[in-house]
C-alpha cells in the first residue's frame, strides 16, 4: 500500500489561519493530532504515516497550535488556562465541518493532551474518543503537593513563565541549533527529553529541530510572563504565555469527571518519562530537592508534583462517573512517544476507531 504524504497548508478560521498538517482522504475517518510544547504537527508524521499503513480509510488533522510553526502569531491570553487554543481547535474542526458531531477521534500530546482535556470541558460534542499520550495533569503543571492537586502557594508560585531557563529561551529566539552547552542547546533539549530515544535512526532530526525552532519567543507566547512573588523561588505565573496556559492557577480540567456523555479515554504514558511523572525534572519543585535551584523550602511545603498519580486519580474517578478508560504504560520508553514508538501510538488510536 502506498502511504499518503503528510503535508501541510493554511486554514482561514473564524479564529485565526491555522497551519495543517494532514493525510488521507477528506471523506476518511477523521483523526485530530494536538502536538505538545515546544513542537508542531509535523512531529506527528510518523504517527501519520502508521496510521496509513494500518487504515487506509483515515484523514489525519495534526494543526500547529498558536504560537508554534506556521500558524498565524496571535498572541496567547493564559488567564483560560489553554483556552485559547482549545478555541482554535474547535474553530478549526468548524471550518472542516467535524465540530459538535461526535465523529473525531483525538490524540493529544504532553501539552496538546491539556488542550484535549479542556476541550472535552468546553466542546463536548466534538471528540468521539479521546488518547491522552504522556500528558498534561489535569491539575495544570507544577505547584501542586498531592493526588488531589492540592497547591502549595495560592498564587502558583514556582510554575509559569518565569519558571524557564532563560538560556535556553535566549538561544531559541536566536535560532540556536547548536549542540554546543547542552543544558540550554534546543537541539539537545528535544533530543533528551521528548526525542524519539531508541528511535532515532528512524526519525530525522534536524526536521524536528527546524519545526522546533519556530516556536515564537517572548511575553505572549514562550515562555510568557511573571509576578513577583513572597514564595519561593519568587515568581508567580503571569497573565500571558504559554508556560502560564498550564499553571495550576490558570489550568484546571477536573471536569472531565463531570461530563453527561463521557468518551472513551486511553492513557499511554511512558514509564522513562523525565517531562511528566511523579519527578519530572522540569518541575521547579524536583530540581530544588536536587540542589539545582537554590533555597527550595523543602518536601513539606513544596514537593515534586504527583503528576502521573493525579492524571490516575482522575481517570479513576472519571471511571466511577461512567467512561470507559484503559491506562496503556510503556515500559522503558520517555516523554517523546510519537517520535519512539509511533506504531504502538498509532495502533491505540485506531483501536479507538473500532471499538
Amino acid at each position: 500500500m502506498t502511504v499518503p504524504s503528510f503535508t501541510c497548508s493554511l486554514v482561514e478560521t473564524s479564529r485565526l489561519t491555522t497551519n495543517v498538517w494532514s493525510c488521507g482522504p477528506d471523506d476518511g475517518v477523521p483523526i485530530l493530532l494536538v502536538h505538545g510544547n515546544l513542537s508542531t504537527g509535523g512531529y506527528w508524521r510518523y504517527v501519520a504515516q502508521a496510521l496509513a499503513e494500518i487504515a487506509d480509510d483515515v484523514r489525519v488533522i495534526a494543526p500547529d497550535l498558536r504560537g508554534f510553526g506556521r500558524t498565524e502569531a496571535l498572541p496567547v491570553d493564559a488567564t483560560r488556562g489553554l483556552g485559547d487554543m482549545v478555541e482554535d481547535v474547535h474553530a478549526l474542526l468548524d471550518a472542516l465541518d467535524l465540530a459538535d458531531e461526535c465523529r473525531v477521534v483525538a490524540a493529544g500530546w504532553s501539552m496538546g493532551a491539556g488542550v484535549l482535556e479542556q476541550l472535552m470541558v468546553e466542546h463536548p460534542d466534538d471528540l468521539a474518543g479521546v488518547v491522552l499520550v504522556a500528558p498534561l495533569s489535569p491539575h495544570g503543571f507544577g505547584g501542586t503537593v498531592d493526588a488531589a492537586g492540592t497547591p502549595a502557594f495560592s498564587d502558583g508560585a514556582s510554575t509559569g513563565g518565569g519558571a524557564a531557563n532563560a538560556e535556553f529561551v535566549r538561544r531559541l529566539a536566536e535560532k540556536d541549533a547548536g549542540d554546543t552547552e547542552p543544558q540550554s542547546s534546543p537541539r539537545v533539549v528535544m533530543r533528551t527529553f521528548y526525542g524519539p530515544g531508541a528511535n532515532a535512526e528512524n526519525v530525522d532530526e534536524d526536521f524536528l529541530v527546524d519545526e522546533l525552532l519556530l516556536t515564537r519567543t517572548g511575553d505572549d507566547f514562550y515562555p510568557g510572563d511573571s509576578t513577583p512573588s513572597e514564595n519561593w523561588p519568587g515568581v508567580a505565573p503571569g497573565t500571558r504565555g504559554v508556560l502560564n496556559t498550564m499553571a495550576p492557577t490558570h489550568f484546571d480540567a477536573t471536569g472531565i469527571v463531570d461530563l453527561e456523555r463521557k468518551p472513551p479515554v486511553t492513557w499511554v504514558h511512558g514509564t522513562a518519562d523525565q517531562v511528566v511523572s511523579d519527578t519530572s525534572l522540569f518541575d521547579l519543585a524536583t530540581l530544588g530537592s536536587l540542589g539545582a535551584v537554590p533555597g527550595w523550602p523543602g518536601i513539606d511545603v513544596l514537593p515534586s508534583q504527583p503528576m502521573v498519580t493525579q492524571m490516575r486519580a482522575v481517570l479513576r474517578r472519571y471511571a466511577a462517573a461512567g467512561g470507559a478508560t484503559r491506562e496503556v504504560a510503556l515500559e522503558g520508553v520517555g516523554h517523546g512517544i510519537p517520535l519512539e514508538v509511533p506504531g504502538t501510538l498509532a495502533r491505540e488510536i485506531e483501536s479507538l476507531i473500532t471499538d
